[in-house]
């Protein structure tokens, strides 16, 4: 599993999902990233991308608790509000069905060792699961017949 498959599900999930959910949407990313930008830069010296890996993950602390606050800095509302937002897309985007455009190549699935979508499970499958030897399934749930008709999107 790659790395890079992770980073391009989420984010490919997440730019799918803007573009559905319409300019609310993009404009809260707009201002939390610009605000988290404005929070680095005033509590670290830098815009958020030119922090060191330690002082990024710092200013995500603070921003996760709500304690990314200042003068001018422009969260709307919460600064947590921002972060679970941001971290709720990249979970379902990581995770989810790749139907919705994120999890690609399955990778999320192969991070969590998820089997994969299943209509029934045997006794056999069962133990070769708890053994860890069960093949894992790698197609979406929208691949089975039965989800075929009316699906969305």
């Amino acid at each position: 599993m790659a790395l890079e498959h992770l980073k391009q599900g989420a984010l490919g999930y997440i730019d799918r999902t803007l573009s559905e959910l319409g300019p609310d949407s993009v404009e809260s990313y707009r201002t939390g990233l610009a605000a988290l930008d404005r929070y680095s830069e005033y509590t670290r010296g830098a815009r958020f991308i030119e922090l060191s890996e330690r002082d990024q993950d710092s200013a995500l602390i603070d921003v996760q608790t709500g304690g990314a606050s200042g003068a001018g800095v422009g969260f709307v509302g919460s600064s947590g509000s921002f972060f679970n937002m941001v971290k709720s897309h990249t979970w379902q985007g990581t995770f989810g069905d790749p139907h919705y455009g994120g999890n690609r190549e399955f990778a999320g699935w192969d991070l969590i060792d998820y089997p994969g979508v299943r209509m029934r499970v045997t006794e056999e499958d069962q133990e070769q699961l708890e053994a860890e030897e069960l093949e894992p399934e790698r197609r979406s749930a929208y691949e089975l017949a039965m989800f075929r008709t009316g699906r969305p999107r």
